[in-house]
């Protein structure tokens, strides 16, 4: 009687799962603050896809992470055409086909040597929305001839959606679709991910002048309407948890899929707490997913994507 009136139902087909290839490194590397992640080498990152598809999973994120030395204010192995991700993306592609949705985080962080998602402009100190743009369209036609279905710009950026459709369609390339980080707040909850991407802001700044205010609600729908004018095809919410209201204000609002990102320390808290004993970390892990489900979104980001396909299959 509970499965027939359940109102909310968690499936694999909710899952997308975000992966780490480093380059450089001859075998893959654990993140100790975030037991059972690493950063894949290209290879074993198809294996990763493959074992993926197999337990139904139907898409994946991939953040590319370059040798530190490649690092550079500008942030250019994030475009080159034998940048990492656009490596990875190519021999993914190669393997699995058309079976797995192929998503790529469209940002410049993980590349630039400061740390910061944008050009930072030498005199203020402080990333130049205008001038980080066209880096950014830059990057996602980078990543669409390289094999992927779907860009995913983060860094928060005004104009990034417009400026990247308009990239892709001038470079041919159409049918990309754009994932939006469109409510994406200044969070104490990506810890965890930073030491996955190997990302600093030097100097020990934050990005708190274009990541949203945690105390803000309302203008995460201008965001997100923003970014819907300028045709995003999805937009994602991020953190997920801390943002239940916000997720289902947008499923409200708009009526394209709406993503939410359950992030590096959501993850990492369930896995600490079950680890000690204090709770049963696959229980909570359903239920938190199904959570952010409830809330309104058509699919969940999460660390959890493969063990959950597993729990799910086995009923």
């Amino acid at each position: 009687m509970r499965r027939l009136v359940a109102e909310t139902v968690l499936t694999v087909d909710d899952l997308v799962a975000p992966l780490f290839v480093a380059d450089g490194i001859a075998e893959p590397r654990s993140v100790p603050s975030l037991p059972g992640v690493v950063q894949h080498t290209v290879g074993s990152l198809v294996a990763e896809v493959e074992r993926l598809a197999g337990l139904g999973v139907p898409g994946v994120i991939l953040f590319g992470l370059p040798r530190p030395e490649d690092k550079d204010a500008a942030g250019t192995q994030a475009y080159a055409p034998g940048g990492i991700t656009q490596r990875a993306l190519a021999a993914v592609r190669d393997r699995v086909g058309e079976s797995v949705v192929l998503m790529a985080d469209c940002c410049l962080d993980e590349f630039t040597s400061h740390g910061h998602c944008g050009i930072v402009d030498p005199r203020s100190g402080e990333v130049d929305n205008d001038a980080t743009l066209p880096l950014y369209g830059e990057i996602a036609v980078s990543q669409a001839r390289a094999g992927a279905d779907v860009v995913a710009p983060s860094g928060m950026m005004d104009g990034q959606v417009a400026a990247i459709r308009k990239a892709l369609d001038g470079a041919g390339l159409t049918s990309a679709a754009v994932m939006a980080y469109a409510a994406k707040y200044a969070s104490a909850l990506y810890g965890p991910f930073r030491d996955a991407a190997q990302v600093s802001i030097a100097g020990g700044g934050d990005r708190r002048a274009y990541q949203q205010d945690v105390r803000n609600r309302r203008e995460s729908l201008v965001e997100v309407l923003l970014d819907v004018d300028e045709g995003a095809d999805v937009v994602m919410v991020k953190p997920a948890l801390t943002s239940l209201d916000v997720i289902a204000d947008v499923r409200a609002a708009v009526d394209i899929p709406v993503a939410a990102y359950h992030v590096s320390g959501e993850y990492a808290m369930v896995q600490a707490a079950a680890e000690r004993g204090w709770i049963d970390g696959d229980a909570v892990a359903v239920e938190q997913i199904t959570a952010v489900k409830r809330a309104g979104a058509d699919l969940v980001l999460t660390y959890f994507a493969g063990h959950l396909a597993a729990l799910l299959a086995d009923g």
